[in-house]
């Protein structure tokens, strides 16, 4: 039979109790597979005047096919105009840095650069999952 420690049991239990993990894995062998922390960013960008629209579309296209980016999503700001919100999560740190040498993502910045007023604050975050994101 497998032993389980107290902190162990104490955590199962929480986490089944909260829908983290499922009940049934509560006492069994297995041992839960270690997944490397995700690398978040959230990023505010203002468009030069009434370049918002524009500055999305290129942000768009240039960001399509970025191997180890698990989600892109870029938002109009609701109560300010010009504001863009970036939202992203990679697989790791280090594939967000590789996609920044992307010719793809370089075309972008290079097009979307005059169109960019000030980047404005930017959050690093570590996503613990969520709908729509698949485990990597």
């Amino acid at each position: 039979m497998h032993k389980i420690t107290r902190k162990d049991f104490i955590f199962k239990t929480s986490a089944a109790a909260a829908g983290i993990i499922a009940p049934i894995q509560l006492f069994t062998n297995k041992q839960t597979k270690r997944v490397p922390n995700m690398y978040g960013l959230i990023g505010k960008i203002t468009a030069t005047d009434g370049q918002r629209d524009n500055l999305i579309n290129i942000l768009l296209e240039g960001t399509r096919d970025m191997p180890g980016c698990l989600s892109y999503i870029i938002s109009k700001d609701s109560k300010e105009d010009d504001v863009i919100w970036v939202t992203e999560v990679w697989k790791d740190q280090e594939s967000h840095r590789a996609s920044l040498s992307l010719p793809a993502v370089q075309e972008a910045i290079g097009k979307g650069r005059p169109m960019i007023a000030e980047f404005g604050e930017q959050i690093e975050t570590v996503p613990a999952g969520g709908h729509g994101l698949a485990s990597t």
